[in-house]
């Protein structure tokens, strides 16, 4: 008996040391479950500390915007109060623009109507008088004088270059390029009285050109308002030409050359009308400001 209860014993204590290891074992796996659960806790709490300071700064910052859009908004309604009475200023400006283009057209009408008429014709030569120590007798009249019918004005035919039509372009050209501008202006202007028609027989296309040319030289020459003589008689003459845009913009800076502002900035203006896709247009708005900001 006494060694059946000494092996039962024996047995029962090898039994227990194991319960105990294993619950040794789930103690310290309870714990390091603790220790993670204080980690990821610790975690959350900074990530909520930051975005309690993210939303913090968010509402500051919304709270900004909404004073700048306070701001905002008087100064807004401030400056309609100042712009109402800018439309009726722009109104009165563009009447006035439309009065001087107007007077403009005009004068570009009566000029081609001057232009149209017919040369006067010239008086007819005096009655002869009569020699003196001459005697009529009563009753007899003197003898008519003699009718000379008059001659029809012949403009001038300038003498023959010996150049030919292109030759007469390329050297007056040259000259232009060399600043020889008194010679240029001479050499488009016999080109155009040479070579009024092609070989064909057909107007010359170029004419129109060589009349810019002779404007272009005066311009350079600061010979300003026979400058605007050419470009007028080119807008005149050639209104389809492909120099009309070119010859507005240069006709606007000789106006402007000579202090004529109004006069410019309507020419300009009217540049810019017509022609607002070329790029005479851009050049003319950038000749525009300078012009407005001068007072």
């Amino acid at each position: 008996m006494r060694r059946l209860l000494g092996v039962l014993l024996i047995a029962g204590l090898a039994l227990s040391v194991p319960a105990q290891d294993r619950s040794k074992k789930a103690y310290e796996l309870m714990y390091e479950d603790i220790q993670a659960l204080k980690l990821q806790t610790q975690r959350i709490e900074k990530r909520l500390d930051k975005s309690a300071d993210d939303m913090k700064a968010l509402t500051d910052l919304v709270r900004n915007l909404v004073g700048q859009f306070a701001d905002y908004q008087k100064f807004l309604a401030s400056s309609q109060e100042n712009q109402k009475g800018v439309p009726a200023q722009v109104q009165a400006i563009q009447e006035q623009l439309s009065q001087i283009e107007t007077r403009l057209l005009q004068m570009a009408e009566d000029l081609a109507a001057l232009k149209a008429q017919p040369a006067a014709t010239p008086p007819g030569p005096a009655p002869e008088e009569t020699k003196p120590g001459t005697k009529t007798k009563p009753g007899t009249k003197a003898p008519p004088a003699k009718k000379t019918e008059p001659k029809a004005e012949e403009k001038p035919v300038p003498p023959p270059t010996g150049l030919s039509e292109r030759e007469s372009w390329q050297a007056s050209n040259a000259d232009y390029s060399k600043g020889n501008y008194d010679l240029a202006v001479e050499g488009f202007t016999l080109y155009r009285q040479q070579f009024t028609v092609d070989a064909a027989g057909n107007p010359n296309p170029l004419l129109d050109n060589a009349l810019y040319m002779i404007g272009e030289c005066r311009y350079n020459q600061k010979k300003y308002a026979e400058a605007v003589e050419d470009f007028d008689q080119l807008l005149l003459d050639y209104p389809n030409s492909d120099k009309s845009a070119a010859a507005l913009l240069k006709k606007g800076f000789a106006l402007a050359g000579m202090k004529k502002k109004t006069e410019a900035i309507a020419a300009l203006q009217l540049l810019r009308r017509k022609y607002p896709l070329e790029e005479e247009a851009k050049q003319a708005a950038d000749k525009l400001k300078e012009l407005q900001e001068i007072k």
